[in-house]
Order: structure tokens, then C-alpha cells, then sequence
């Protein structure tokens, strides 16, 4: 049974990536066909063709290796010095394709003059940048709503108002674990007839929520004697409970314990209850999915920025005897077996609902991965040719104040061998991710 999840899990997340990169490509061929653009090929995947049906003037298919796709347009780059009027080249925003046999005759392709006008070199800047941003847009569209479906259907981890245990008696805030109650005065939530299971509606008139509230609540309360309503086998019951001013952690807004420089815990006199919360999955309300996509970005960025030093752990980690940081790059077989252990996993706690969580996660993250990714200003990324389309705005703006004549589309195939190396780069990138992901894989559970 657990072979079988864990190939269901790798099924999944197989699929979620290539209906995401399906998307990446209709973002690319709906406004480049709306333009006008020819749009010879749309397919997903690499290498030999599996299945392909041609409509209308577009052929539509699945290729052997399902590691990305493209859509083949005609004139991507301008037609060389000394070639015809109305010469039209034809390339992909398949990186890989650029660097295969197929793409290099596809590049010496010739096409009727008649056909310029619908070439993507023709279109005006501003259609350039749409169509290339089409892809990553979609992209980054269907980030947003997995982490929508996944806030407010599935819900984020949180502590919730439901009493999962409750102290014995008052212990220092950093007491180990097992510290003995002897001589310690009970605990007030246990002296007031709190018991685990009860769920907190209201403490000293303040009704109840979310767990800070309860925090909020009992600190502010002092040594006071204050009403506590919670409910219980679906009766409310209105309990007494006093209590005690001790030395508490200090939190800060998301409920953390506060450290100082030295790593020790702060401390105020604040009151205190002695009631823990019980873990769960809590549905949020649609207005914290914009900040959820936000830091989502945010965090997705920096590992983009801090790549090559990233890279350079992972090396570390698989060629050496260091552990692999669980929060690093990851490739395609390390991100399928985090989904088969996802699928597979027999924990407490971890059921089908947080399991669907964390796949729904996962995915909503490659997404932001490859919006992010796909921004970088270098060819043959979609940034690349993003980029290549703003300097042509630029040299034709300087070019209309100048009083000079048009320079004409910016042709990026000059750029290749540059463009080759990065591609490369890439190549050993993957090469890299792979090989760490077989010999030293980042594990879900140890």
C-alpha cells in the first residue's frame, strides 16, 4: 500500500507540473495568436513526438520527456545582413530546442515575404513583452490561486482555541521537560476545572477566535479573577479561573518567543493560565491571500538571487559529507519524491487533509518557482527576450529625439553564444540537483 501512495504522489505532483507547463505555453500562444503571430508548434515536453494533432495552421502535441514545452513562431530574430526582403526565421522559446540540430534548420528555414507582417519580430514592443510575459504571468496566476484554494479550503497550520492540554502546576517558563510539580502551586486553568478538549469562547469578556486571543487575553488579566466560558460536549459552561503573574516568554506578533542576542529567552511578568492550544488546520479568511503571495514571492526571490552560492552548498552536500539544506534548490526527482513521501507518509496528525495541504503547496510554490525563474534578464529565458524587447524600445525612443532613422527590432541571435552558455549552466545546474537528489535527498520526514 505504501508503494502504491507513494507512486499516486509522484502521479500528482507529475501531473500538476505538466498542466503548469501547459499553461506556462498557452500564455505564450493565446496573445501571440491574438497578435497575428504564425504559431507553427505548441508542445509539451522534449525529445520524440508522442502524440500530435494539427489544427488549423498550429500543430498541437506531447513529446517522450516531459520536462518543459514551447511554441515554435515564425521570425523571432530579424533576417541577417544581406538576406532578402521579407526573409522570416523561425525559432521556439524552448531553451532547449535552441541548442538542438532541429532548432538550427529551423533557423535557416525560409518563409513567403508575403508572411512578414506575421512574424513575432514585427510586433510592436509593447506586443513582445506581452507575449513573453504571458508564459511566467500564467505562472504566477496559478500560484495565486493554489495558495488561495489552499488558505481558505484547505487551511494553515495554527493553533486553535481547542484545549489540548492543560498544566498540572505553575512551572518557570524554561523548565525542561519532566520537571516535577512537587511544591509547585497548581496550575490556575486546572484549579478553575479546565480540561483538555475544551474549546475557549470567552476569557473576562473577550470572546474568543483564535488562540493569540487567549494569550492576549489571560496576560492582560494580571492576577485578576476573571470568567472563563468554554464549551463543552456542545454546552457552554461559565467557569472562575485566577491567574498567576509569572515570568513568560516574550512574543512577538506572530506568537514566537523573542530571543536576545545571545540567544536567551526574554521574559515578562505576565499572567498566566497553564492551557496549550490544539494544532490544526485553519481556513483564512480570502484577504491574507495577496500577503501569503507576497511572501511567497519574496521568499521564492531571495533563493533565486542566493542561487549560485545555493548551488554551491548542494555540491557540498552530495560530493562531501555535509547535510543538505532542506530549505535549498531542488530538482524535479527531489520535488516527485517529496511527493511520493507526501502521499506515502504514515504519521500521526498527517492525514489526507494536511497531505492534500502540503501537495497543494508544493505545487502552488513550483509555480511561483518558474514566474520567478523565468524573469531573469537572460536569454533564452523569457526575461531574456523581455529585456531584448525594452532595449529595442530604448534605441528607437533615443532614435525618434535624435532625429535619426529606425533602427529596426534588436536582433537577439547575436546573443547566442552567450545565450549557449547559460543554457549550459542550466544544464549543469539540473545535472547537479539531480545527482543530489539520488545520493543526499532532502527527506520530509527524517
Amino acid at each position: 500500500m505504501g508503494v502504491a501512495l507513494f507512486v499516486l504522489g509522484v502521479l500528482i505532483i507529475g501531473l500538476g507540473l505538466a498542466v503548469s507547463i501547459a499553461l506556462h505555453e498557452i500564455g505564450h500562444l493565446v496573445p501571440a495568436k491574438a497578435f497575428g503571430v504564425r504559431v507553427t508548434q505548441y508542445m509539451i515536453g522534449f525529445g520524440p513526438t508522442m502524440w500530435s494533432r494539427t489544427r488549423g495552421e498550429t500543430e498541437y502535441g506531447v513529446k517522450a520527456i516531459p520536462l518543459g514545452g514551447y511554441i515554435r513562431m515564425i521570425g523571432m530574430y530579424p533576417p541577417h545582413r544581406g538576406d532578402a526582403p521579407g526573409t522570416v526565421r523561425e525559432d521556439s522559446t524552448g531553451f532547449i530546442q535552441q541548442m538542438s540540430q532541429e532548432a538550427k534548420e529551423y533557423e535557416a528555414a525560409q518563409y513567403d515575404p508575403a508572411e512578414a507582417h506575421r512574424t513575432f519580430v514585427s510586433l510592436p514592443v509593447h506586443r513582445k513583452i506581452i507575449v513573453m510575459l504571458g508564459g511566467p504571468a500564467m505562472n504566477l496566476l496559478l500560484s495565486v490561486l493554489l495558495i488561495g484554494v489552499l488558505a481558505c479550503g484547505i487551511g494553515l497550520p495554527a493553533v486553535t482555541p481547542t484545549v489540548q492540554s492543560v498544566s498540572e502546576c505553575v512551572l518557570p517558563a524554561d523548565a525542561p521537560a519532566g520537571t516535577d510539580c512537587e511544591g509547585r502551586p497548581p496550575a490556575p486553568a486546572i484549579a478553575a476545572g479546565i480540561r483538555p478538549g475544551d474549546t475557549l469562547r470567552e476569557i473576562d469578556g473577550h470572546e474568543i477566535r483564535r488562540w493569540e486571543e487567549v494569550s492576549t487575553a489571560v496576560r492582560a488579566a494580571g492576577d485578576r479573577t476573571v470568567s472563563v466560558v468554554v464549551e463543552r460536549d456542545g454546552e457552554e459552561l461559565t467557569l472562575q479561573a485566577t491567574p498567576i503573574v509569572d515570568a513568560r516568554p516574550v512574543l512577538d506578533e506572530d506568537g514566537a518567543v523573542v530571543r536576545d542576542a545571545s540567544g536567551a529567552m526574554l521574559t515578562e511578568q505576565v499572567g498566566f493560565l497553564g492551557v496549550g492550544g490544539t494544532p490544526d488546520l485553519v481556513r483564512q479568511s480570502p484577504a491574507v491571500v495577496p500577503e501569503l503571495a507576497w511572501s511567497t514571492f519574496s521568499q521564492t526571490a531571495q533563493l533565486v538571487i542566493a542561487l549560485p552560492a545555493r548551488l554551491v552548498d548542494v555540491a557540498k552536500a552530495a560530493f562531501g559529507s555535509e547535510e543538505r539544506d532542506p530549505n535549498g534548490p531542488i530538482g524535479v526527482v527531489g520535488v516527485t519524491r517529496l511527493a511520493g513521501e507526501v502521499a506515502s507518509a504514515d504519521q500521526p496528525g498527517f492525514e489526507l487533509r494536511e497531505k492534500t495541504g502540503t501537495m497543494i503547496s508544493m505545487l502552488a510554490s513550483l509555480n511561483m518557482a518558474l514566474f520567478v525563474f523565468n524573469l531573469l534578464p537572460l536569454l533564452p529565458l523569457d526575461g531574456g527576450h523581455v529585456a531584448g524587447a525594452l532595449w529595442e524600445g530604448i534605441r528607437r525612443f533615443i532614435a525618434r529625439l535624435r532625429g535619426r532613422p529606425d533602427p529596426g527590432p534588436v536582433d537577439i541571435s547575436r546573443m547566442l553564444p552567450l545565450t549557449n552558455v547559460v543554457a549550459i549552466v542550466f544544464l549543469v545546474m539540473t545535472v547537479l540537483l539531480l545527482y543530489a537528489d539520488i545520493v543526499k535527498p532532502i527527506r520530509l520526514f527524517p
